[in-house]
């Protein structure tokens, strides 16, 4: 992938309003792209745009609604899509989820990527667009205190996959990356899913992070889907795992 200038450019991330998303808009306009933030948490983009100022527009939605999918796409066409948004699962035994809790990240997260995907596809974007989904590391070790979680983002991998290939089928000259970053307390629901496995465990919090190796932080990971977006070095389309070592592509 030839690397590409920001500047002058819309980004489009979901799920902007905490944590990944907060982090990616602020790496984004740092690369000197103009950042569209959507979420449902108007308070918490408000005080976004209050930091990042006129770089940055916050937009109060729900990004796994197809509407606003279809109605954005058109509206900021986005040089760079990063589908950061999900939901927080249940923490507790598989035995103990309801379908509805356990299915909760195939409504949320995985819905949210296909339904983007589908538009970046079909309106389609324009040639040179990069198309960033987050996934997980859950995806490759599994997740059983999650219920579905795992599974869910095993999926947006593939689902990523599958468009890549589509892309480059119809010659449309987008680029699809998925992002498999670490379990990290960074952010809220790594915090809450490291001390849920930690009393799964029987150890103290500070005693399972250790094991954990060295901390991804939001930062770290903002950047990284900066590296992503503006392309170079050897990035080809495709998964990478995301540590706190940085990037690394998956077979």
């Amino acid at each position: 992938m030839p690397a590409r200038e920001l500047s002058g450019t819309t980004a489009l991330v979901t799920g902007a309003s905490a944590g990944f998303g907060r982090a990616i808009s602020f790496a984004l306009t740092q690369a000197g792209a103009h950042v569209v933030g959507v979420a449902r948490d108007s308070a918490r983009l408000a005080e976004l745009q209050r930091q990042l100022g006129d770089a940055f527009t916050p937009v109060t939605a729900d990004a796994a609604d197809p509407v606003v999918a279809g109605e954005l796409t058109a509206k900021y066409r986005p040089g760079t899509l990063v589908l950061n948004a999900g939901a927080s699962p249940l923490a507790r035994p598989v035995q103990h989820h309801t379908w509805q809790t356990f299915s909760r990240n195939w409504d949320v997260d995985v819905q949210q990527v296909f339904n983007w995907t589908r538009e970046a596809l079909l309106y389609p974007l324009d040639p040179g667009t990069v198309v960033i989904a987050l996934s997980s590391g859950a995806a490759l070790a599994g997740s059983p205190l999650s219920g579905g979680y795992a599974g869910a983002k095993a999926t947006i991998r593939f689902l990523t996959s599958y468009a890549a290939e589509e892309s480059g089928r119809a010659d449309l000259g987008i680029t699809f990356f998925s992002v498999l970053p670490k379990l990290t307390p960074a952010t809220g629901l790594g915090a809450s899913a490291a001390a849920a496995y930690a009393s799964r465990a029987g150890v103290d919090l500070p005693v399972y992070l250790k094991g954990l190796g060295q901390t991804l932080t939001t930062e770290q990971a903002g950047q990284a889907v900066a590296e992503l977006a503006i392309g170079g070095d050897g990035y080809r389309a495709g998964a990478y795992l995301l540590t706190a070592e940085g990037l690394s592509a998956l077979s």
